[in-house]
């Protein structure tokens, strides 16, 4: 199988993302209102080539400044693999074609609270974790990751 990635609507990764950043939650606690800035894009990455192939990994990427850093910055949110995909390196490709996707945009630097479970995959991509760890509701512990993409 082929993996490939590909920038969507929010409808198209809407239900992996609730299913599994919100899992036993309203579908509306999956709902970012991000999703409708102007220049938020919405990232799908596909397990399979054919039309049918279903998408196992997504991520949402908007401008947003971090708050005492000049570059400009794109924010993470909804960053999720499915169970059945994971440990394949599908998430991680994923990332590095949406930042290759908000680079292209004018992103200087990436950031995220992600989870805290979450660590070594973000260190993996070269993201920093700064900061101590905080907690969010409903999701739990994180870290705020950042990466300079200059």
């Amino acid at each position: 199988m082929e993996f490939r990635t590909a920038v969507v609507p929010v409808e198209e990764i809407f239900e992996l993302r609730w299913t599994v950043l919100r899992p036993g939650l309203p579908r509306e606690s999956a709902i970012f209102i991000e999703d409708g800035h102007p220049a938020a894009f919405h990232m799908a990455g596909y397990d399979g080539d054919g039309a049918l192939a279903p998408v196992v990994t997504c991520v949402t990427l908007f401008p947003e400044q971090l708050p005492g850093h000049h570059e400009v910055a794109y924010r993470i949110r909804g960053m999720a693999t499915a169970t059945e995909a994971r440990g394949r390196g599908l998430g991680s490709a994923l990332l590095g074609a949406a930042l290759a996707e908000a680079r292209e945009r004018g992103a200087e630097l990436v950031w995220c609270n992600g989870r805290t479970s979450a660590r070594g995959f973000w260190e993996g991509q070269g993201f920093t974790a700064v900061g101590d760890e905080f907690v969010l509701q409903p999701a739990g512990p994180h870290y705020l990751f950042v990466a300079k993409l200059v």
